[in-house]
């Protein structure tokens, strides 16, 4: 079906959910600038932080008053934090920089491999005071259920299997989880993220919403306007952090934004734009039969159902609980979301001042001809 954003509007809280049609500011600057902190300065040490979660969280806790020093390969980004401490090394057997550091706490992002976890983590047992771990929703045993939380059990590796992140990626991510456990008992911080969105994503997945979206026509929206939909801005993960690590707040969470519909995620994409939009809503096994998949031709999407398709990249299979999972944990502890319009709109003014177009071969979602194509086979079908 074709759906207008005035019928849309008529059955959906999104307005007053999500802010949309409100006054949002863009604050088109990517990192956030924020009063310093009273307390005491925390020495930090971050396992990467120059990718996309990284610049966000470590801009933060400077602007908090925070001593930050950045551990990895000194390739990407490297423009970033001039003044900051920067250690180059490896995690994979070059981890001379670390020895004889002394930090509070250290900050990884960047572990995939549990063996590779456990050598950093064992390096530094004697040098740091607490394990700040992010891990991924994709830790959990399946996705099968809504509303997950973190009793849900975790993923197992098949035996056998390679420690390869591209075929097993939520699997090992549980691993490396257990090493954490297993060095720091008592002084580690495990967070699992749900889908990470916002200015800098370079994997471009939700950019692909906004962006075409704002440029306008018939936009195929996969499935029913009611899927769930679930995503987090990467500032607010960010914030969180750093004011989970002045707190010293230990345990596991889920770190996931509020869970909304297909419709208002794409609604509120096509509110901060002025372009001349309609959705039709395809049915999701029109779409495989089409040769279409959840998650890499329509980004982050995946129907609700537990028999779809097949795993995609990591091993990951989807389900009823996909992008509908359980963060009243975290918000409990501070974890605050912007209005997702606002997060839509930085995005958008982000990829339009950083790229030239949408180049089609080598960006996540189906490409446009194709997407005309599948459109018209499903109105005469």
């Amino acid at each position: 079906m074709t759906i207008s954003r005035r019928q849309f509007l008529q059955y959906s809280t999104v307005g007053t959910a999500f802010g949309l049609g409100l006054p949002i500011s863009s604050g088109n600057s990517p990192l956030r600038r924020v009063t310093p902190s009273n307390q005491s300065a925390l020495r930090i040490l971050v396992l990467g932080g120059t990718g996309f979660i990284g610049p966000h969280m470590v801009q933060y806790a400077l602007d908090r008053g925070h001593s930050i020093t950045l551990f990895n390969r000194g390739r990407t980004n490297t423009h970033l934090f001039p003044g900051v401490q920067k250690l180059v090394g490896d995690r994979n057997g070059q981890l001379d920089a670390l020895r004889g550091g002394s930090w509070d706490i250290v900050v990884d992002n960047t572990g995939y491999v549990p063996g590779l976890v456990r050598d950093s983590a064992e390096l530094l047992k004697d040098s740091v005071g607490h394990y700040f771990y992010t891990s991924t929703i994709d830790a959990y045993r399946d996705h099968h259920t809504p509303g997950i939380d973190e009793s849900y059990p975790l993923a197992t590796l098949p035996e056998g299997a390679p420690h390869n992140p591209g075929q097993y990626y939520g699997p090992l991510k549980a691993m490396c989880e257990e090493v954490v456990r297993d060095v720091y008992p008592n002084n580690h911080t495990i967070v699992r993220p749900g889908w990470i969105v916002g200015p800098g994503d370079n994997n471009h997945l939700f950019t692909y919403w906004p962006v075409r979206i704002n440029r306008g026509g018939e936009v195929l929206a996969p499935g029913t306007p009611d899927d769930p939909m679930q995503v987090i801005d990467v500032r607010d993960l960010g914030t969180w952090v750093v004011d989970m690590l002045e707190r010293s707040e230990a345990g596991s969470y889920n770190a996931v934004g509020p869970v909304m519909t297909m419709a208002e995620m794409l609604y509120g994409c096509r509110a901060v734009t002025s372009a001349s939009v309609s959705f039709t809503w395809v049915d999701a096994n029109f779409l495989w039969d089409q040769g279409l998949k959840g998650w890499t031709d329509f980004p982050i999407w995946w129907p609700p159902d537990n028999d779809y398709g097949e795993p995609t990249f990591g091993g990951i299979i989807g389900g009823t609980g996909t992008l509908n999972f359980n963060g009243a944990l975290a918000r409990s502890k501070g974890l605050r979301h912007r209005p997702f319009a606002e997060t839509a709109l930085d995005t958008l003014n982000w990829y339009s001042d950083t790229f030239d177009d949408w180049p089609e071969d080598n960006r996540p979602g189906v490409p446009a001809a194709r997407e005309a194509q599948v459109l018209a086979a499903w109105h005469a079908r």
